[in-house]
Protein backbone atom coordinates (compact mmCIF):
# COMPACT_ATOMS: atom_id res chain seq x y z
CA UNK A 1 0.00 0.00 0.00
CA UNK A 2 1.05 3.40 -1.16
CA UNK A 3 1.15 6.97 1.14
CA UNK A 4 -1.38 8.10 -1.32
CA UNK A 5 -3.35 4.93 -0.64
CA UNK A 6 -3.44 5.30 2.63
CA UNK A 7 -4.38 8.75 2.88
CA UNK A 8 -7.34 7.85 0.52
CA UNK A 9 -8.39 5.60 2.86
CA UNK A 10 -8.20 7.34 5.61
CA UNK A 11 -10.28 10.45 3.52
CA UNK A 12 -12.83 7.61 2.88
CA UNK A 13 -13.55 6.89 6.23
CA UNK A 14 -13.58 10.04 7.91
CA UNK A 15 -16.19 10.68 5.13
CA UNK A 16 -18.31 7.56 6.09
CA UNK A 17 -18.26 8.66 9.41
CA UNK A 18 -19.29 12.16 8.95
CA UNK A 19 -22.21 10.71 6.50
CA UNK A 20 -23.18 8.30 9.15
CA UNK A 21 -23.53 10.66 11.61
CA UNK A 22 -25.50 12.85 9.98
CA UNK A 23 -28.17 10.59 8.96
CA UNK A 24 -28.42 9.83 12.44
CA UNK A 25 -28.31 13.11 13.45
CA UNK A 26 -31.10 13.79 10.85
CA UNK A 27 -33.18 10.67 10.37
CA UNK A 28 -33.18 9.08 13.79
CA UNK A 29 -36.62 8.71 15.51
CA UNK A 30 -35.29 8.91 19.85
CA UNK A 31 -37.95 7.41 21.77
CA UNK A 32 -36.12 10.36 24.89
CA UNK A 33 -37.82 14.09 24.82
CA UNK A 34 -34.65 15.88 22.74
CA UNK A 35 -33.63 18.83 24.09
CA UNK A 36 -31.65 21.39 22.66
CA UNK A 37 -29.12 23.66 24.50
CA UNK A 38 -28.30 27.11 22.83
CA UNK A 39 -27.13 30.60 23.58
CA UNK A 40 -25.91 34.30 22.57
CA UNK A 41 -23.07 36.38 23.77
CA UNK A 42 -22.31 39.89 22.36
CA UNK A 43 -19.48 41.97 23.71
CA UNK A 44 -19.72 45.57 23.04
CA UNK A 45 -17.56 48.51 23.24
CA UNK A 46 -18.65 51.99 22.37
CA UNK A 47 -17.86 55.60 22.24
CA UNK A 48 -19.93 58.69 21.96
CA UNK A 49 -19.35 62.74 21.30
CA UNK A 50 -21.82 63.33 23.65
CA UNK A 51 -20.47 62.84 27.52
CA UNK A 52 -23.05 60.84 29.65
CA UNK A 53 -23.69 62.53 33.13
CA UNK A 54 -26.47 61.49 36.09
CA UNK A 55 -26.23 61.30 39.92
CA UNK A 56 -23.71 58.12 38.94
CA UNK A 57 -22.01 58.92 35.94
CA UNK A 58 -19.91 61.50 35.58
CA UNK A 59 -18.97 62.58 31.90
CA UNK A 60 -18.41 59.15 30.35
CA UNK A 61 -17.72 59.19 26.96
CA UNK A 62 -16.45 55.39 26.08
CA UNK A 63 -17.45 52.19 27.77
CA UNK A 64 -17.41 48.24 27.85
CA UNK A 65 -20.76 46.36 28.17
CA UNK A 66 -22.72 43.56 27.16
CA UNK A 67 -25.13 43.63 24.53
CA UNK A 68 -26.91 40.38 25.01
CA UNK A 69 -26.22 37.04 27.20
CA UNK A 70 -28.67 34.67 26.29
CA UNK A 71 -29.08 30.71 27.64
CA UNK A 72 -31.73 29.04 25.65
CA UNK A 73 -33.97 25.50 25.77
CA UNK A 74 -35.65 24.13 22.91
CA UNK A 75 -37.30 20.49 23.59
CA UNK A 76 -40.03 18.25 22.12
CA UNK A 77 -42.90 17.44 24.88
CA UNK A 78 -44.65 15.25 22.52
CA UNK A 79 -43.57 14.68 18.65
CA UNK A 80 -45.81 12.95 16.24
CA UNK A 81 -43.76 11.08 13.92
CA UNK A 82 -46.51 10.22 11.94
CA UNK A 83 -48.03 13.69 10.63
CA UNK A 84 -45.82 16.43 12.72
CA UNK A 85 -48.57 17.56 15.10
CA UNK A 86 -46.04 18.14 17.99
CA UNK A 87 -45.89 19.46 20.98
CA UNK A 88 -42.73 21.81 21.67
CA UNK A 89 -41.46 23.97 24.17
CA UNK A 90 -38.78 26.64 24.49
CA UNK A 91 -37.41 28.63 27.48
CA UNK A 92 -34.85 31.66 27.54
CA UNK A 93 -33.10 33.19 29.83
CA UNK A 94 -30.65 35.89 30.36
CA UNK A 95 -30.07 39.76 30.19
CA UNK A 96 -31.15 41.55 26.60
CA UNK A 97 -32.69 44.88 25.26
CA UNK A 98 -35.67 43.13 25.04
CA UNK A 99 -36.33 42.18 28.34
CA UNK A 100 -37.65 43.72 31.37
CA UNK A 101 -36.37 46.06 33.38
CA UNK A 102 -34.86 43.87 35.87
CA UNK A 103 -31.22 44.03 36.86
CA UNK A 104 -30.71 40.51 37.90
CA UNK A 105 -28.59 38.63 34.99
CA UNK A 106 -31.09 35.28 34.61
CA UNK A 107 -34.32 37.26 33.69
CA UNK A 108 -36.88 35.15 31.93
CA UNK A 109 -36.82 36.09 28.36
CA UNK A 110 -39.28 33.88 26.81
CA UNK A 111 -41.76 30.95 27.90
CA UNK A 112 -43.92 29.41 25.82
CA UNK A 113 -45.17 26.35 24.68
CA UNK A 114 -46.56 25.86 20.82
CA UNK A 115 -48.65 22.96 19.39
CA UNK A 116 -49.06 22.76 15.74
CA UNK A 117 -52.59 21.35 14.95
CA UNK A 118 -52.19 20.04 11.63
CA UNK A 119 -49.40 18.10 9.77
CA UNK A 120 -45.63 19.46 9.13
CA UNK A 121 -44.41 16.45 7.90
CA UNK A 122 -44.45 18.30 4.28
CA UNK A 123 -43.01 21.74 3.54
CA UNK A 124 -45.60 21.59 0.79
CA UNK A 125 -48.50 22.38 3.71
CA UNK A 126 -49.67 25.29 4.89
CA UNK A 127 -48.31 25.16 8.72
CA UNK A 128 -50.36 26.81 11.81
CA UNK A 129 -49.15 26.84 15.21
CA UNK A 130 -50.66 28.05 18.26
CA UNK A 131 -47.87 29.70 21.19
CA UNK A 132 -49.11 30.31 24.70
CA UNK A 133 -46.93 32.02 27.09
CA UNK A 134 -43.97 34.89 26.90
CA UNK A 135 -42.65 35.45 23.08
CA UNK A 136 -42.05 38.36 20.98
CA UNK A 137 -44.81 39.83 19.29
CA UNK A 138 -45.47 39.45 15.60
CA UNK A 139 -45.49 43.15 14.85
CA UNK A 140 -43.19 44.66 11.66
CA UNK A 141 -40.01 43.32 10.45
CA UNK A 142 -37.69 44.54 13.77
CA UNK A 143 -39.66 43.89 16.73
CA UNK A 144 -40.00 39.82 15.83
CA UNK A 145 -36.60 39.64 15.35
CA UNK A 146 -34.92 37.74 18.04
CA UNK A 147 -31.62 38.80 19.48
CA UNK A 148 -28.79 37.25 17.39
CA UNK A 149 -30.95 38.03 14.07
CA UNK A 150 -30.70 42.01 14.31
CA UNK A 151 -28.60 43.65 11.54
CA UNK A 152 -28.14 46.35 13.66
CA UNK A 153 -26.25 46.74 16.95
CA UNK A 154 -29.18 49.08 18.31
CA UNK A 155 -33.09 48.66 17.39
CA UNK A 156 -35.22 51.18 15.67
CA UNK A 157 -35.93 54.07 17.71
CA UNK A 158 -40.03 53.43 17.75
CA UNK A 159 -39.45 49.50 19.39
CA UNK A 160 -38.42 51.60 22.11
CA UNK A 161 -40.12 54.77 22.30
CA UNK A 162 -43.75 52.77 20.95
CA UNK A 163 -43.50 49.72 23.86
CA UNK A 164 -42.80 47.38 21.18
CA UNK A 165 -39.21 45.91 21.77
CA UNK A 166 -40.33 43.80 24.77
CA UNK A 167 -41.89 40.10 25.35
CA UNK A 168 -45.22 40.17 26.39
CA UNK A 169 -47.65 37.45 27.60
CA UNK A 170 -50.49 35.88 25.88
CA UNK A 171 -51.95 33.59 23.46
CA UNK A 172 -50.38 33.65 19.28
CA UNK A 173 -51.42 32.13 16.33
CA UNK A 174 -48.87 31.98 13.97
CA UNK A 175 -49.25 30.44 10.39
CA UNK A 176 -49.31 30.58 6.67
CA UNK A 177 -51.18 29.89 3.47
CA UNK A 178 -50.06 28.65 0.07
CA UNK A 179 -46.17 27.74 0.17
CA UNK A 180 -43.59 27.84 -2.64
CA UNK A 181 -40.95 25.05 -2.28
CA UNK A 182 -37.60 24.50 -3.88
CA UNK A 183 -36.08 21.53 -2.56
CA UNK A 184 -33.09 21.75 -4.77
CA UNK A 185 -32.18 24.81 -2.56
CA UNK A 186 -33.72 24.10 0.63
CA UNK A 187 -36.23 27.11 0.24
CA UNK A 188 -39.58 27.12 1.57
CA UNK A 189 -42.11 30.63 1.34
CA UNK A 190 -45.61 31.05 2.33
CA UNK A 191 -47.42 33.57 0.05
CA UNK A 192 -49.23 34.18 2.45
CA UNK A 193 -48.29 34.92 6.44
CA UNK A 194 -50.65 35.44 9.02
CA UNK A 195 -50.34 36.05 12.95
CA UNK A 196 -53.02 36.85 15.53
CA UNK A 197 -53.01 37.08 19.07
CA UNK A 198 -54.40 38.33 22.23
CA UNK A 199 -51.68 39.67 25.39
CA UNK A 200 -51.74 41.37 28.76
CA UNK A 201 -50.14 44.24 26.96
CA UNK A 202 -48.08 44.86 30.04
CA UNK A 203 -44.87 43.49 29.56
CA UNK A 204 -42.78 40.52 30.39
CA UNK A 205 -42.40 39.12 34.09
CA UNK A 206 -45.49 41.40 35.36
CA UNK A 207 -49.10 40.81 35.60
CA UNK A 208 -51.50 42.79 33.84
CA UNK A 209 -52.17 46.21 35.61
CA UNK A 210 -55.55 46.66 34.03
CA UNK A 211 -58.68 44.38 32.88
CA UNK A 212 -58.28 45.25 29.34
CA UNK A 213 -56.58 43.00 27.02
CA UNK A 214 -54.36 43.77 23.90
CA UNK A 215 -54.89 42.64 20.58
CA UNK A 216 -52.15 42.09 17.39
CA UNK A 217 -52.30 41.22 14.16
CA UNK A 218 -50.16 40.85 11.17
CA UNK A 219 -50.73 39.74 7.29
CA UNK A 220 -47.74 39.17 4.77
CA UNK A 221 -47.54 38.56 1.20
CA UNK A 222 -44.75 37.37 -0.60
CA UNK A 223 -44.59 36.81 -4.38
CA UNK A 224 -45.04 33.56 -5.65
CA UNK A 225 -42.26 33.04 -8.03
CA UNK A 226 -39.24 30.39 -8.70
CA UNK A 227 -35.81 30.36 -6.55
CA UNK A 228 -34.24 32.19 -9.50
CA UNK A 229 -36.55 35.25 -10.12
CA UNK A 230 -35.43 38.65 -8.86
CA UNK A 231 -38.72 38.89 -7.65
CA UNK A 232 -38.06 36.26 -5.40
CA UNK A 233 -38.73 37.44 -1.32
CA UNK A 234 -40.37 40.27 -2.02
CA UNK A 235 -42.87 40.68 0.87
CA UNK A 236 -45.00 43.04 1.84
CA UNK A 237 -46.59 43.14 5.20
CA UNK A 238 -49.38 44.88 7.56
CA UNK A 239 -49.82 45.24 11.37
CA UNK A 240 -51.83 46.45 13.53
CA UNK A 241 -51.94 46.83 17.69
CA UNK A 242 -55.10 47.42 19.63
CA UNK A 243 -54.76 48.19 23.39
CA UNK A 244 -54.98 50.11 26.54
CA UNK A 245 -52.89 51.73 29.00
CA UNK A 246 -52.91 53.05 32.24
CA UNK A 247 -52.98 57.00 32.26
CA UNK A 248 -50.73 58.99 35.24
CA UNK A 249 -51.48 62.86 36.49
CA UNK A 250 -48.20 64.95 36.06
CA UNK A 251 -47.92 65.28 39.63
CA UNK A 252 -44.98 64.47 41.70
CA UNK A 253 -46.60 61.40 43.29
CA UNK A 254 -47.78 60.26 39.46
CA UNK A 255 -51.01 59.55 40.08
CA UNK A 256 -53.29 56.77 38.23
CA UNK A 257 -56.06 58.95 36.31
CA UNK A 258 -57.87 56.39 34.45
CA UNK A 259 -57.14 54.34 31.32
CA UNK A 260 -56.55 55.42 27.39
CA UNK A 261 -55.73 53.73 24.08
CA UNK A 262 -52.63 52.61 22.70
CA UNK A 263 -53.09 51.76 19.12
CA UNK A 264 -50.02 50.75 16.35
CA UNK A 265 -50.00 50.61 12.82
CA UNK A 266 -47.64 49.50 10.76
CA UNK A 267 -46.41 49.14 6.87
CA UNK A 268 -43.46 46.78 5.96
CA UNK A 269 -41.60 46.08 3.16
CA UNK A 270 -38.81 43.47 2.96
CA UNK A 271 -36.72 42.65 -0.21
CA UNK A 272 -33.30 40.42 -0.18
CA UNK A 273 -32.16 39.53 -3.46
CA UNK A 274 -28.80 38.41 -3.47
CA UNK A 275 -26.33 41.10 -3.22
CA UNK A 276 -28.89 43.53 -2.81
CA UNK A 277 -31.10 43.65 0.19
CA UNK A 278 -33.73 46.74 1.15
CA UNK A 279 -35.98 46.85 3.93
CA UNK A 280 -38.19 49.45 4.94
CA UNK A 281 -41.21 50.10 7.75
CA UNK A 282 -43.41 52.80 8.49
CA UNK A 283 -45.50 53.22 12.15
CA UNK A 284 -48.01 55.74 13.04
CA UNK A 285 -48.73 55.23 17.17
CA UNK A 286 -51.60 56.86 19.02
CA UNK A 287 -51.67 57.29 22.70
CA UNK A 288 -53.68 58.89 25.10
CA UNK A 289 -51.90 60.35 28.10
CA UNK A 290 -52.72 63.14 30.36
CA UNK A 291 -50.75 66.17 30.99
CA UNK A 292 -52.64 67.75 33.79
CA UNK A 293 -52.09 67.62 37.81
CA UNK A 294 -55.36 67.04 39.51
CA UNK A 295 -58.30 64.84 38.83
CA UNK A 296 -60.79 67.32 38.58
CA UNK A 297 -58.46 68.81 35.10
CA UNK A 298 -56.83 65.47 33.72
CA UNK A 299 -56.20 67.69 30.19
CA UNK A 300 -56.38 63.97 28.79
CA UNK A 301 -54.97 64.62 25.03
CA UNK A 302 -53.83 61.91 22.69
CA UNK A 303 -50.40 61.97 21.29
CA UNK A 304 -49.82 60.87 17.04
CA UNK A 305 -46.08 59.79 16.18
CA UNK A 306 -44.57 58.76 12.99
CA UNK A 307 -41.78 56.60 12.37
CA UNK A 308 -39.87 55.63 8.89
CA UNK A 309 -36.87 52.70 9.06
CA UNK A 310 -35.10 51.96 5.90
CA UNK A 311 -32.30 49.79 5.47
CA UNK A 312 -29.97 48.92 2.56
CA UNK A 313 -27.40 46.33 2.22
CA UNK A 314 -24.88 44.59 0.05
CA UNK A 315 -24.00 41.27 0.79
CA UNK A 316 -20.88 39.56 -0.57
CA UNK A 317 -17.94 36.62 -0.32
CA UNK A 318 -17.66 33.23 -0.38
CA UNK A 319 -20.70 32.39 0.91
CA UNK A 320 -22.73 32.89 -2.30
CA UNK A 321 -19.70 30.98 -4.47
CA UNK A 322 -21.71 28.78 -6.55
CA UNK A 323 -19.63 25.96 -5.47
CA UNK A 324 -20.20 26.65 -1.85
CA UNK A 325 -24.06 26.75 -2.32
CA UNK A 326 -24.26 23.00 -2.17
CA UNK A 327 -22.10 21.51 0.29
CA UNK A 328 -23.10 20.54 3.40
CA UNK A 329 -22.59 22.76 6.44
CA UNK A 330 -22.52 20.79 9.33
CA UNK A 331 -22.13 22.09 13.24
CA UNK A 332 -21.80 25.35 12.81
CA UNK A 333 -19.45 26.00 9.53
CA UNK A 334 -20.27 28.90 7.68
CA UNK A 335 -17.82 30.63 4.87
CA UNK A 336 -17.23 34.79 5.53
CA UNK A 337 -19.55 37.06 4.30
CA UNK A 338 -19.59 40.75 4.72
CA UNK A 339 -22.51 43.06 4.85
CA UNK A 340 -22.11 46.94 4.35
CA UNK A 341 -25.41 48.58 4.97
CA UNK A 342 -26.96 51.94 5.83
CA UNK A 343 -29.67 52.80 7.91
CA UNK A 344 -31.76 56.11 8.45
CA UNK A 345 -34.20 56.04 11.26
CA UNK A 346 -36.64 58.75 11.80
CA UNK A 347 -39.11 59.43 14.83
CA UNK A 348 -41.34 61.64 15.69
CA UNK A 349 -43.20 61.00 19.32
CA UNK A 350 -45.86 64.03 18.50
CA UNK A 351 -46.41 64.95 15.21
CA UNK A 352 -48.29 68.17 16.64
CA UNK A 353 -45.06 69.90 18.36
CA UNK A 354 -42.84 71.40 16.23
CA UNK A 355 -39.03 70.12 16.06
CA UNK A 356 -39.52 67.27 18.12
CA UNK A 357 -38.16 64.80 15.87
CA UNK A 358 -35.04 62.56 16.23
CA UNK A 359 -33.04 61.72 12.86
CA UNK A 360 -30.27 58.49 13.43
CA UNK A 361 -28.31 57.60 10.64
CA UNK A 362 -26.66 54.37 10.59
CA UNK A 363 -23.20 53.51 8.37
CA UNK A 364 -22.32 49.92 9.29
CA UNK A 365 -20.86 46.84 8.00
CA UNK A 366 -21.12 42.93 9.26
CA UNK A 367 -18.91 40.30 9.18
CA UNK A 368 -20.43 36.75 9.67
CA UNK A 369 -18.33 34.00 10.96
CA UNK A 370 -21.17 31.42 10.98
CA UNK A 371 -24.65 31.50 11.03
CA UNK A 372 -25.05 32.90 14.77
CA UNK A 373 -21.48 34.67 15.31
CA UNK A 374 -20.25 37.96 13.76
CA UNK A 375 -18.75 40.90 13.69
CA UNK A 376 -21.15 44.51 13.69
CA UNK A 377 -19.40 47.78 13.64
CA UNK A 378 -21.94 50.83 13.58
CA UNK A 379 -20.64 54.73 12.82
CA UNK A 380 -24.41 56.62 14.34
CA UNK A 381 -25.14 60.31 13.61
CA UNK A 382 -27.79 61.47 15.79
CA UNK A 383 -29.54 64.47 15.59
CA UNK A 384 -32.73 65.44 17.71
CA UNK A 385 -34.34 68.45 16.37
CA UNK A 386 -35.51 69.44 19.94
CA UNK A 387 -31.37 69.70 21.09
CA UNK A 388 -29.74 72.94 20.66
CA UNK A 389 -26.46 71.36 20.89
CA UNK A 390 -26.76 69.57 17.40
CA UNK A 391 -26.26 66.50 16.21
CA UNK A 392 -24.51 63.63 17.75
CA UNK A 393 -22.11 61.21 17.03
CA UNK A 394 -21.46 57.31 18.13
CA UNK A 395 -19.06 54.52 17.10
CA UNK A 396 -20.76 50.81 18.47
CA UNK A 397 -18.35 47.69 17.78
CA UNK A 398 -19.67 44.27 19.15
CA UNK A 399 -18.73 40.88 18.58
CA UNK A 400 -21.60 37.88 18.75
CA UNK A 401 -20.75 34.34 19.33
CA UNK A 402 -23.92 31.78 19.01
CA UNK A 403 -23.77 27.91 20.07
Amino acid sequence: MTQDDLRGLSSDVENFKFQWQRERDLHTARTTRGLLIGGVVQTRVGWSDEPVNSATVNDRRATFSIGAALLSFNGSLYRDYEEGRNLTYQLRFGASPQQATNNSFLNLLDAQISYSPVPTISPEESTLLITLGQQLLPFGLEVPASEELKPVITNAQFTSRLGLARRDIGLIIRGDLFPQVDYGYDYRVGTLAYALGVIDGNGPNTTDDNTEKDFIGRLAFTVPTDYHSWLRQITLGGSVYFGWQNTFLKDEKKTLSGKGIKRRYGADLYYNHFPFGITYEFIYGQDEVTLGTTAEDPRKTELQSVSHVATFFYSFGAQFLKSMRNQGRYDDWWPKTYQPFIRIDTFDPDIDQARSRVDTYTLGLNVFFAETSKFQLNYNRRNDRADTLGAGNEVLAQLQGGF
